[in-house]
């Protein structure tokens, strides 16, 4: 199951969830967000990055413009849509993109194709690292192979998700010290447990 460590904001933990084991790290530019990071600090980290791992910019409610001309400046490897947006938008994006659904309940799953990769995300008013938790229960009967899983996770219930099949997981708070900055300990124990 891979593994992306989300809301990096020094290159510091940026390499600590790299040597951990961490398949992609999340850089966040959405402002009302507080692990925020602004393009130019996140291409300034990426560019000290080592080969093989995703960079993945999480954008919410921006143009195709300002999304590109982001992905350009920072070089970020995949764009993380975390908005309603329209197929127009999409076929504009330079990078290749993966859509975010926030789910309420069960119901919510039945729209997703299984033609495509998604982030299944819990609902909440604001937009991620909330630490709300998705009911694991709502996937039992479902083909997991291609959805991402957030909200909510923890190093302690990580390995809960193992046997559902999920490609991968996705962590932000349940990762910190403190908004924006990471725990080496919960980032350590996070990625071993995804991956036992």
């Amino acid at each position: 199951m891979r593994v992306k460590i989300c809301g990096i904001t020094s290159y510091e933990d940026a390499m600590l969830a790299i040597n951990a084991g961490a398949d992609a790290l999340g850089f966040i530019f959405y402002e009302n967000s507080p692990r925020y990071i602004a393009p130019e600090k996140a291409a300034k980290i990426i560019s000290l990055l080592p080969p093989f791992i995703e960079k993945v910019g999480l954008f919410v409610n921006e143009t195709a413009k300002t999304i590109n001309d982001i992905s350009k400046l920072t070089s970020i490897t995949l764009i993380q849509l975390h908005f309603e947006s329209t197929k127009e938008l999409q076929k504009s994006l330079e990078r290749p993109f993966i859509e975010v659904i926030r789910v309420k309940s069960a119901d919510d799953l039945k729209e997703l194709s299984e033609k495509s990769y998604y982030l299944v995300d819990a609902y909440c008013e604001t937009y991620g690292g909330s630490g709300k938790r998705l009911n694991l229960e709502w996937f039992k009967d479902m083909d997991c192979s291609k959805i991402i899983l957030a909200g909510g996770l923890t190093p302690d219930n990580v390995a809960d998700t193992i046997k559902y099949g999920f490609y991968g997981v996705d962590v932000s708070s349940g990762t910190e010290a403190s908004h924006g900055i990471k725990d080496p300990l919960k980032v350590q124990n996070f990625v071993k447990h995804a991956h036992s």
